[in-house]
This record gives C-alpha cells, sequence and structure tokens, in this order.
C-alpha cells in the first residue's frame, strides 16, 4: 500500500486548524496545536500562503484561510449546482433526441465531462463523467470558448492538434468559427474530433449571465446529420435545454 505524503497530511491539518476557529492564529499557536517545530510549521505556511491558501495579517502576523480557497470552494459548489439543475432537462433532452447527452465546463485547457446521460437504447456505452475533451474541436468547446473570456485565452495560448482532416487548428479560421457560434447560439463539431460523430451544443448562462458551462447532444454522423447539415430539430432542441438550465440557475428568459 502506498504511503501518504507527511507534508501534504500536515498542511491539510494545518487548513481544517484555521477553518476550525474565528480568529487568526499565530505561528506557536499552529504549530504546538500540530504538534510541529516551529521551522517546519513555518514552511508549510510560507508555501500555503505562496498559493493563495492561506493570508497573513500584516499588522498581527496571524495566519488565517486564503481566498484561492474560497474560489476553490465556490467552483465546487457551482458546478454541482449546474449539474443538479441540469438532471431533468437533459434527461428530457437525451429522450426526445435519442443520442447521448453531456455536461461540460471549462477546466484545465479543456472541457470536464460533469454529466453524461446515455443514449436511450440498449447498446453498451460507457460513462464519460470525468472525462477530458479538447476546447478548440468538440462542440462544447467551442461554446465555452465563444462565450467564455478565460476559456478562449486559454484555447489561444496553446496549439490546437489536429485530431481528424476537418479539425479546424488555424487561429484566423478559428475565430471565425466562433463568430459563427455566437452568431447563431450554438455550436457544431461534425467529424473534427472523432471519425463518424457529430455534436452540437449551446451555452449555458448563470444569473449573472455568465456562461457556466456548455450542454450538447453527440451521436452518430447519420443519425445527427441529414444531407450534410445539423439536423434542425436537434439544433433547436439543445438550445431549449439550454435555456431551460439556465433559467433554472436564475438567467431570466433570453
Amino acid at each position: 500500500m502506498a504511503k501518504n505524503i507527511q507534508s501534504l497530511e500536515r498542511a491539510a491539518a494545518m487548513l481544517r486548524l484555521l477553518a476550525g476557529g474565528e480568529r487568526r492564529l499565530g505561528l506557536s499557536d499552529i504549530a504546538s496545536s500540530l504538534g510541529l517545530a516551529k521551522g517546519t510549521a513555518h514552511g508549510i505556511l510560507r508555501t500555503l500562503q505562496a498559493e493563495g491558501f492561506v493570508e497573513q495579517d500584516a499588522a498581527s502576523g496571524r495566519y488565517q484561510l486564503g481566498a484561492e480557497l474560497l474560489r476553490l470552494g465556490n467552483s465546487y459548489l457551482d458546478i454541482h449546482e449546474l449539474r443538479a439543475r441540469a438532471l431533468v432537462w437533459t434527461d428530457d433532452l437525451a429522450r426526445s433526441s435519442g443520442e447521448s447527452v453531456y455536461l461540460g465546463v471549462l477546466h484545465q485547457q479543456g472541457v470536464l465531462i460533469v454529466h453524461h446521460v446515455f443514449r436511450p437504447d440498449e447498446s453498451r456505452q460507457v460513462l464519460e463523467v470525468g472525462a477530458m475533451h479538447p476546447l478548440h474541436s468538440t462542440a462544447l468547446g467551442k461554446v465555452l470558448c465563444a462565450y467564455d473570456p478565460v476559456a478562449h485565452s486559454e484555447v489561444v495560448e496553446v496549439e490546437r492538434k489536429e485530431f481528424t482532416p476537418r479539425t479546424v487548428t488555424g487561429l484566423d479560421e478559428f475565430e471565425s468559427v466562433l463568430d459563427l457560434t455566437r452568431a447563431r447560439g450554438w455550436a457544431s463539431d461534425v467529424e473534427e474530433t472523432w471519425d463518424g460523430v457529430a455534436s452540437v451544443a449551446a451555452p449555458i448562462h448563470d444569473r449573472r449571465r455568465m456562461p457556466v458551462g456548455a450542454v450538447g447532444i453527440t451521436g452518430a454522423v447519420e443519425r445527427v446529420c441529414a444531407a450534410g447539415e445539423l439536423r434542425n430539430e436537434l439544433v433547436a432542441a439543445v438550445r431549449d435545454c439550454a435555456r431551460a438550465v439556465s433559467r433554472d440557475l436564475g438567467a431570466g428568459r433570453f
């Protein structure tokens, strides 16, 4: 069995200690509470402070939890609220479209799949919750890049890999794709990431009208497309689903 990393255990204990009280704690208080030498405790605190997990009061020299922990906590809550609000609507979308439904959010220069509804048939399928999809080639990723400035900045700074001959990798052409996505309110991926697979996705907004994710369907080209184009009824169903989830998140009617 692999051993736990002692320094991480100590850092976790330190964060729990700081989270457990209402007042700031000094170095001596932290060291004695955790049974650590002052030098060891100070080294861990400096690292946590550099990462934004701990802040030090300039006047007293005491420590408290930092803003980065709050940001991470809010991110966790946002993702789970998004998933909770989307459950019923994504189930309905899978039933009406007959295809797999994915809910994705921006994470580490990619699309993190946070919810996946299987295609409603008897075929063998693999759950993809937790999987990472590329930003530049998937419908979910294009939606995030079109509406989220952070996603946009991340995708333009990295190499855009060519997955198939249809993948758009050039920056000017990609920007044109994003312009089209914003103009029509949805994005497509027709064999740009996987041969024989097509997708359509639309953005989800929160009560501040900020983009918090994207929802889309994915299936075989011959089912999702007709005469070389995405089927209009599927595009409309995806957009309706995205609007419904957005309204549940407080975005209002749009």
